[in-house]
């Protein structure tokens, strides 16, 4: 599994080590697990952290070293319709060959997710519908 973290997710489990995004982080086998975010999606949770919980940029940088960083793919147009906020989140995703785009993100997200025929065979889950499904 390629697993990709959008920053919602990112800034979960700096925000809640013993949480379920931070559990699945823990829990990656490193080789039956590649987990993937961008630079775009790094530098969007740690303004979020700095704002809003400054002690967890301890925790986001180590969950940072376990992660591959992938560029998204700008001479491409988005496959999907997304904000434009958004579509460097996904076009990261695909360019990193991701398998899943882990997000909690519904309202951009929502219409996508569990439609990998729709998304470029990404398939875009919340954290605890994978979670539910992996059990």
């Amino acid at each position: 599994m390629r697993l990709f973290f959008d920053a919602n997710v990112l800034f979960s489990a700096a925000y809640s080590p013993e949480g379920r995004a931070a559990d699945v982080i823990r829990g990656a086998h490193p080789h039956l697990t590649v987990l993937l975010t961008s630079p775009y999606a790094v530098l969007e949770v740690q303004k979020n952290m700095v704002a809003k919980y400054p002690a967890g940029i301890q925790n986001l940088n180590v969950w940072l070293r376990l992660f591959q960083l992938v560029q998204p793919m700008h001479h491409d147009p988005c496959p999907i319709e997304l904000p434009a906020k958004d579509q460097p989140i996904f076009m990261a995703a695909l360019h990193g060959r991701a398998t899943h785009l882990i997000t909690g993100d519904l309202k951009h997200f929502g219409k996508w997710m569990n439609k990998p025929g729709q998304t470029q065979g990404i398939l875009i889950q919340t954290i605890a519908h994978f979670l539910d499904v992996l059990h």
